[in-house]
């Protein structure tokens, strides 16, 4: 078939306003302090079609511009009165989620006679000022563009007049390749092994790449091999599908290890971490508490919500990916995670989103090593990738957090996780189980295959170094997950399908894989896998993390009627072989073997590692701080750090209503923008019975120890749980560890001490989650943190996100942290100490400390139950959790959120030993609250609270001012609305 050519260039009329040019400019003269006169947007589309010309026009003016606010043009440059031109698209193979929406409306059109037809896209950036040509290749190179993804040409307004505009190649992608199954001789020397593993991003060690060349040498493999034409080599595809299967990143073999541990109290051996310490602590908590349902053998945890329903979560990481490419890293994080829960038991209606990020601060100013981008550009990347990703999705966001920290430089962590709504039966049959049994088919939703996302488990197992591959990074497409998850919901309430799980690291490898040990078996056809372009070899096939995929387990019976039903919901369904009893991972291609494997060796047969942790206590100075003499302008200066400031500007770009749900929502107060604690939702139309989502994270006291920094990240997401209506006994806990490399080594010479680190973590886990009955029901561990090319190594900090999901029996009862009315008073819950170290204020003034916070569990449970108990019979007005920055933070969010002043006494807080004014204010102590009462209610709320450190410190007043005194010393009278802008001004860009 002849195909055409059209180019359609569309932009806004010069007398309309272009906000996304204008942006653009601010970006320009902000992060680059290039000045800009002006900047405009131009959105090119090329169709590759059978389509007429006048075809085409009409698609010009009636699918991509508005008549009302646009102009365009066809096959003719629109681009007028400026200086330079960028244009920007994308390169061969890479998604181009646009460009797929533009084919899907081009066949609603004009029906078969669009069919065969691809669209592309880019963008043109038309600035306008006086900028040299080196400028304009770091505007396009330095803002705009991601070379690993996109591709760019520039042109100044003489060069496009002589070249009638500017164009770039079309990103054709797939050129015909003949198949080509590579087999690799391991019978070679211990460094050729580490070579081959090194060259093909296989992320396998010296001893793992040793056990596979053993199995292959075995004469059980040669004998079964041979009567399928495979020699003793194993295939690509077979070397590739070990390599995903026993990567860190699916078999988290250091948390599987055995480990000598050794500190001041002598030495110990650890039988694996997760083991010893996180499961063990569910188990016993099972034993106390009735409503875990699903933990830990499948995609994301399930707990009992009431009768008739089930709670459903799971947060994953999508760190390295992000590095690379933070916005196609990020939206592939959020749509990854969206999967997670929709592929656990037979599958479940998604209804809320949470992420939390760490980044450098986006004022970094040192200089950036080979391959990073600025921690700027990776916040905004990363933010638009998530807002977009879920957005889209029509989930709701509604929890999280934003981080900052030099070290994150090296490599951002992005959380991402999702919670959903499962029946507790589908056609009589518990809905959080599944098989798949012999015979059933192995059928494919949703998205095509392409070479995106290949090498992202095993890339993801170690550092970014120079040789981290580009084809790791993919961009996911929300739009089409929403058509296929609405599509199997639907297979799902029909009972088509038995087992369902989601296309994530590994791809086809790891689904199918992890599916057929249910039967003990499978068989895959390659061949039969829909492709977005040619050319792809079948080790890509099968491992490619192109998005946007679940696999099945669907019943021979049943297939006519599942794929009927996928062609009438216009979504692509492919059947790619069956499940059998075979004991055997066999994958075809074309009729030819080309991969047979032991499904025993394959998920059991990797080499536990035996490591080493010594841990030493850090000594760092201790800060002789003289006190402060204003402490107004100190005030406004905690609250402007980066780390305590407002993240509004950001978190109002997700959608947090839709599917109205929300009962308490991100922010609050009296002009809706304060601090919220946790969100609450009401999932059910026809119940007041509400889901709390809250988190935790702290990671400025690793560098103190970070067994009280898992405790600290413990307490707090438990607190906001508790501080609008929560309740141990029905709060569960996800933890995600993100570490640097723990394992000692040339290159890792701290190894000991950071596994070490990570040992003492999951101690504190174990301790606190079965102090305070919070059983961990899902979690991810991500151990390879770390940044290393040449000499020059950037690490994170040890970083634990622990998110707690729970029951709210009542949303009518829940209770927000901003001050509601004058004269409610208020009180300060928990036990203020000398616990500065890893502070906010400590780093304010440059210093780390030593006295790191430690919880007290004994004492918080006390002060939990009673704070629960106030808020179930309605005594609280207000109450809000102590965290970053401490108490002072504490009471003027609190105070500003609602709008009136607090006068308090900072010498009536509960502390064990006089304190300074300033610790006073700013340490960080756990476990505490600002709660206000209404006089009415005062006695019965005190009689409530005896037993547990609390006191009456003050009271909200009409004025307008946060008054506090020490004693008979006032020592700050500062205006609230002053302290809010102080607040918010940091990062509203």
């Amino acid at each position: 078939m002849d195909l055409n050519t059209y180019r359609i260039e569309v932009g806004l009329r010069r007398d309309q306003f272009d906000a996304a040019g204008d942006a653009i400019r601010k970006n320009i003269v902000e992060d680059l302090h290039i000045a800009v006169d002006d900047a405009r947007l131009i959105r090119v589309y090329t169709l590759l079609t059978s389509l007429r010309c006048d075809d085409a026009d009409m698609l010009r003016t009636h699918l991509f511009a508005d008549p009302v606010i646009d102009v365009s043009t066809l096959d003719q440059p629109l681009a007028s009165d400026f200086s330079w031109v960028i244009e920007i698209g994308f390169k061969p193979g890479v998604t181009d989620n646009v460009g797929k929406t533009s084919r899907e409306a081009m066949i609603d059109i004009f029906g078969e006679r669009a069919d065969g037809s691809t669209v592309f896209t880019a963008k043109q950036y038309v600035l306008r000022g006086r900028l040299e040509r080196a400028q304009v290749e770091r505007i396009a190179g330095g803002l705009l563009a991601n070379g690993l993804i996109e591709q760019w040409r520039i042109a100044d307004a003489d060069e496009f007049r002589r070249s009638g505009g500017i164009s770039l190649p079309l990103p054709l992608a797939g050129t015909p390749q003949p198949v080509h199954v590579k087999a690799f001789d391991l019978a070679v020397s211990d460094q050729e092994l580490i070579r081959i593993s090194r060259e093909g991003i296989l992320s396998l060690s010296l001893d793992e790449m040793r056990v596979i060349r053993n199995y292959f040498r075995s004469e059980n493999a040669i004998r079964d091999r041979s009567r399928y034409g495979l020699s003793n080599q194993p295939t690509d595809v077979e070397l590739e599908c070990i390599a995903q299967t026993w990567s860190e990143h699916c078999k988290h073999k250091i948390f599987n290890a055995f480990i000598d541990y050794e500190d001041e109290q002598g030495r110990r051996q650890i039988n694996g971490l997760f083991k010893t310490y996180i499961r063990r602590s569910t188990d016993e908590i099972s034993k106390r508490v009735p409503w875990l349902v699903s933990v830990f053998h499948d995609n994301a945890g399930v707990i009992r919500f009431n009768d008739r329903w089930n709670l459903v979560m799971k947060v994953e990481t999508h760190n390295s990916p992000s590095a690379l490419d933070p916005y196609g890293g990020a939206v592939t994080g959020i749509v990854g995670v969206n999967r997670d829960p929709f592929g656990t038991g037979k599958g479940c209606r998604l209804i809320f989103n949470v992420d939390t990020f760490c980044f450098a601060p986006p004022d970094y100013d040192k200089p950036l090593p080979p391959r990073l981008l600025h921690p700027k550009r990776i916040f905004k990347g990363v933010h638009r990738g998530v807002r977009d990703g879920a957005n889209q999705s029509g989930i709701p966001d509604v929890n999280g957090s934003i981080l900052f920290d030099d070290r994150y430089a090296g490599k951002p962590l992005v959380f991402c996780g999702t919670g959903g709504l499962m029946p507790k039966e589908i056609l009589g049959e518990p809905a959080h189980e599944k098989t798949a049994l012999p015979g059933d088919l192995i059928v494919m939703t949703g998205g095509r295959i392409g070479k995106d996302g290949i090498h992202g488990a095993t890339f993801s197992s170690e550092e970014l170094h120079s040789e981290s591959p580009t084809s790791a990074v993919q961009i996911g497409d929300a739009i089409t997950q929403k058509k296929m998850t609405d599509f199997l919901l639907e297979a799902r309430d029909l009972g088509l399908y038995r087992a369902i799980t989601d296309n994530g690291a590994g791809g086809l490898s790891s689904s199918v894989g992890e599916m057929a040990r249910f039967s003990n078996g499978c068989r895959i056809e390659l061949e039969k896998a829909p492709l977005k372009y040619k050319g792809l070899q079948p080790w890509e096939i099968l491992l490619s993390e192109a998005q946007e995929r679940m696999t099945l387990a669907v019943d021979p019976e049943k297939i006519d009627r599942f794929l009927e039903l996928a062609r009438r919901r216009d979504v692509e369904a492919t059947v790619l072989g069956t499940f059998a009893d075979s004991g055997k991972f066999e994958v075809l291609y074309e009729s030819k073997v080309v991969a047979h494997l032991d499904m025993d060796f394959l998920h059991e047969g990797v080499p536990r590692m035996n490591l080493q942790a010594r841990w030493k206590a850090p000594k760092h100075e201790e800060p002789d701080l003289p006190e402060p003499q204003d402490y107004n302008r100190l005030l406004e200066q905690m609250l402007a750090r980066l780390n305590v400031c407002s993240k509004e500007s950001f978190v109002r770009q997700y959608d947090h209503e839709v599917q109205g749900l929300s009962a308490l929502k991100p922010f609050i107060g009296s002009s809706n923008d304060g601090p919220g604690d946790a969100a609450v939702l009401k999932p059910l139309y026809d119940s007041y019975e509400g889901v709390v989502v809250a988190s935790g994270i702290c990671p400025r006291y690793s560098d103190l120890d970070t067994y009280h920094m898992t405790a600290c990240a413990i307490d707090e997401a438990v607190r906001n749980a508790i501080s609008v209506g929560g309740r141990l006994g029905y709060l569960a806990g996800l933890d995600n560890f993100c570490w640097p490399d723990p394992v000692q080594s040339e290159k890792t010479p701290d190894g000991y001490y950071k596994l070490a680190q990570l040992v003492r973590s999951n101690m504190a886990l174990y301790d606190y989650c079965t102090a305070y009955d919070v059983p961990c029901i899902s979690g991810k561990d991500s151990m390879k943190n770390d940044y290393m090319i040449g000499d020059i190594k950037i690490s994170v900090p040890p970083t634990l996100l622990f998110s707690v999901l729970g029951r709210i029996e009542d949303v009518r009862k829940v209770v927000s942290m901003d001050v509601k009315r004058p004269s409610h008073l208020v009180y300060v819950v928990g036990v203020t100490k000398n616990e500065l170290g890893g502070s906010e204020y400590f780093a304010h003034h440059g210093f780390i400390g030593n006295s790191v916070p430690r919880v007290n569990s004994q004492l918080a449970r006390q002060i939990y139950s009673r704070v629960s108990d106030a808020i179930d019979r309605r005594l609280i007005a207000s109450c809000h959790d102590c965290s970053d920055g401490g108490l002072g933070v504490a009471l003027a969010e609190s105070a500003f959120a609602g709008g009136f002043g607090i006068t308090a006494d900072l010498s009536a807080v509960p502390q064990p030993e006089p304190l300074r004014a300033d610790y006073l204010l700013f340490s960080e102590s756990q476990s505490r609250f600002v709660i206000t009462v209404p006089p009415r209610k005062a006695k019965e709320f005190e009689q409530m609270m005896d037993g547990v450190p609390f006191a009456r410190a003050g009271k909200v007043t009409r004025s307008p001012l946060l008054v506090l005194k020490n004693g008979r010393q006032k020592i700050l009278s500062a205006d609230i609305f002053q302290l809010k802008r102080a607040w918010q001004q940091p990062l509203n860009w």
